[in-house]
């Protein structure tokens, strides 16, 4: 019989492992937007009508728990005065933030493409 050879293993680069996962699109919009209402010192009422929609489907938008339609977004940035483009920066720049928290200057260069692969990709839900 004829002996088995192994191939020869290559290894794999390391590849950065998160403890945490990424956060949502939906809970840092959320998270800027009650900062924005706060810092109006208005309450999710005053808020929710200016905007067009009840109170309590604003706290659960700013709690993360739904995923609001563009248009809701921007009839919520109205009522806090501010542009969807201002609050679409805040928030990809938060994403920006939170993806580029773990990595550290001794991190391999193949883990650096993968990080910034995952940020264009935030940047794709932004838009």
């Amino acid at each position: 019989m004829a002996d088995l050879v192994p191939f020869p293993r290559t290894p794999r680069p390391a590849r950065h492992r998160r403890s945490d996962p990424e956060p949502l699109w939906r809970q840092l919009l959320g998270d800027q937007l009650r900062r924005r209402r706060h810092d109006r010192d208005e309450t999710l009422t005053e808020t929710a009508e200016k905007a067009g929609v009840s109170p309590q489907y604003l706290s659960e938008v700013e709690r993360g728990l739904k995923e609001p339609s563009s248009e809701m977004i921007a009839a919520i940035a109205g009522a806090l005065d501010t542009s969807l483009i201002e609050l679409t920066s805040a928030v990809s720049d938060e994403l920006r933030q939170a993806a580029m928290a773990p990595a550290s200057a001794s991190v391999s260069a193949s883990v650096s493409v993968s990080v910034s692969v995952s940020v264009r990709g935030a940047f794709a839900l932004a838009a």
